[in-house]
């Protein structure tokens, strides 16, 4: 029974890691492929060496030819530990964001339908509320400020925990400007609206963005921060979702 549940766990461990593994592989591939491409090459110098020097091409190739069937096969094994490891990892990307895109609709529906069922009113209260506490557990004072020179008021970046300088106008014409660009180009990323507002862009936001379906919305609310001056925190009624500015 032990026995049974350590393959069982050797088994799903593999699975889970299987890119990594298939990685490492790959990597210990190109350096074996190296080391033995270049024992075979002196090998057959060695052989070739003590042959009449005046043989044919072919041969020499039969003399040589079976040492570097290990070279030839740790290459072979590379390149399909690489190409194993890019599908795993495609697939798992494709499901990842297949998954997001139900968990995002249900979301939508959610709200939607709870702004039927107390009024969009209280709804937007509610919003209002959760902007404020997400303010409020990420104090401005604990917080570096990045001054982008596109206006006074203090803003949160509600995706990423940045404070920043702006002010409602810029924002709302960097808003303007992402989809004015979406329209002509199909696209935008979240690094494209970083660079708008003057933040800099972040690990991931290459990858996120919206397209002509999912146009950017900002959602603008007037919150306190620690020190009790007004702060705007930017969110979107759309979020930017992985790969979708890049479906079409």
């Amino acid at each position: 029974m032990q026995w049974s549940a350590l393959v069982k766990s050797a088994e799903r461990f593999t699975v889970n890691n299987s890119p990594a593994i298939l990685t490492g592989l790959a990597i210990a591939g190109t350096i074996s492929t190296a080391i033995l491409a270049g024992r075979a090459s002196f090998r057959a110098a060695q052989i070739l060496s003590e042959e009449a020097p005046d043989l044919t091409t072919k041969e020499k190739f039969a003399l040589v030819w079976k040492e570097y069937i290990p070279p030839v096969g740790a290459a072979v094994l590379t390149v399909s530990a690489t190409v194993m490891s890019h599908r795993i990892s495609s697939r798992r990307a494709a499901a990842m964001a297949a998954a997001f895109a139900i968990s995002e609709k249900a979301f939508e529906e959610y709200r939607t339908k709870i702004a039927d069922q107390i009024g969009k009113k209280k709804e937007r209260a509610v919003r209002d509320e959760i902007a404020q506490d997400h303010v409020s557990k990420n104090p401005v004072n604990n917080s570096t400020i990045i001054v982008t020179g596109n206006g006074d008021s203090l803003c949160y970046d509600d995706y990423t925990g940045r404070y920043f300088t702006s002010s409602v106008e810029k924002l709302r014409k960097a808003e303007n400007d992402i989809n004015h660009q979406i329209i002509h180009d199909h696209y935008a990323s979240l690094s494209d609206l970083y660079d708008k507002i003057g933040l800099p862009g972040t690990g991931i936001s290459e990858q996120l963005g919206w397209n002509l379906d999912h146009m950017l919305e900002l959602d603008i609310t007037g919150t306190i921060s620690d020190d009790g001056k007004p702060c705007l925190n930017v969110t979107y009624k759309v979020c930017p979702a992985l790969d979708r500015f890049r479906c079409l």
